[in-house]
């Protein structure tokens, strides 16, 4: 085998959509023994969100859970903005929406993404760093968020 497209093979993340992440959370938290840890997406100004490669005001009401020593499990409530999150929570329902890897070099990752048709969905900025969500659902059967944390 070869190296891996994305420089990693150790995910980091798992995203599950939701309509009430308050419910959703209680049953996790109630299941793994372990307190939530709540935040809001930051508004365009903060995140620079852009969907498909627009400019979008979505932002989500999130919820982790550290399950391991490198793994999270993420709970996403999206608002009603075009997103990733709102497009899957609708045509999908809700469950698992990505898994994710922390990489080096965001840009040239999506690139490489890209190149073996896997074309980003949506990106932005977050407090320290940066995401991206990739369409992997033709080959991998899951989006892929990519997390570039700054140094």
């Amino acid at each position: 085998m070869g190296n891996p497209l994305i420089g990693t093979n150790t995910v980091t993340q798992i995203g599950i959509l939701v309509h009430d992440i308050e419910k959703t959370a209680a049953a996790y938290s109630k299941f793994l023994g372990i307190e939530p840890r709540f935040v809001t997406t930051g508004t365009y100004e903060e995140a620079q969100t852009e969907y498909l490669g627009k400019p979008s005001q979505a932002r989500s009401r999130l919820c982790f859970f550290k399950v391991g020593p490198s793994l999270e499990l993420e709970l996403i409530q999206p608002d009603l903005e075009p997103s990733t999150w709102r497009n899957d929570l609708d045509q999908n329902g809700e469950g698992v929406h990505h898994i994710a890897f922390v990489v080096e070099g965001m840009k040239e990752k999506i690139l490489v993404l890209e190149r073996n048709n896997m074309p980003l969905l949506q990106k932005g900025e977050y407090t320290g760093g940066r995401y991206a969500y990739i369409d992997a659902n033709e080959d991998l059967k899951v989006v892929l968020e990519l997390l570039e944390n700054d140094k």
